[in-house]
């Protein structure tokens, strides 16, 4: 099956100095990795780790300038579903509608539209994603996972590729 060309093109929105766009070819590795190998929810994340989830997702990143300042990626399969993880505004660029700005980016992208079902996870961002029709899980008892909070943490951990 071959995937539309309009489907590979970028989109770029800007909201005054801010642009956000999907361009892979504008994302800093150097900048997105620093950030999640020291969040709550990746810490100590391998940087090769980092590269591969960039390459199997639809990427956000957003600039001042040159400098990336944000990120947000979405994992789906463009018909049903999408996960939205790594969603980040450096904290210099917090407090002025930036993280707005992306997932409105996000959620109103041509792909990802009448998709059945969007997850995320946070623990300290409902209000915001609230804002944008997220809600806690109707049904959490259907839901399961595999969960390994110390994976990046194991020596000699395979870390899937």
């Amino acid at each position: 099956m071959q995937v539309p060309t309009s489907l590979m093109n970028h989109i770029e929105h800007q909201y005054g100095p801010y642009v956000v766009t999907t361009d892979r070819s504008r994302l800093d590795l150097e900048v997105i990795h620093q950030f999640l190998t020291h969040s709550y929810w990746a810490e100590g994340i391998p940087r090769e780790v980092v590269a591969r989830s960039l390459d199997n997702s639809l990427c956000f990143g957003v600039f001042q300038g040159k400098e990336q300042v944000g990120f947000a990626r979405v994992i789906s399969d463009f018909s049903t579903y999408a996960y939205l993880a790594d969603v980040f505004i450096l904290p210099e660029h917090r407090g002025r509608g930036v993280g707005k700005f992306l997932l409105r980016s996000i959620v109103e992208h041509a792909r990802l539209q009448g998709l059945r079902r969007w997850t995320l996870a946070t623990r300290d961002a409902h209000r915001l994603y609230a804002q944008f029709g997220f809600r806690a899980l109707a049904h959490p008892e259907t839901f399961m996972e595999i969960f390994d909070r110390e994976i990046y943490r194991k020596p000699g951990a395979k870390l899937g590729g």
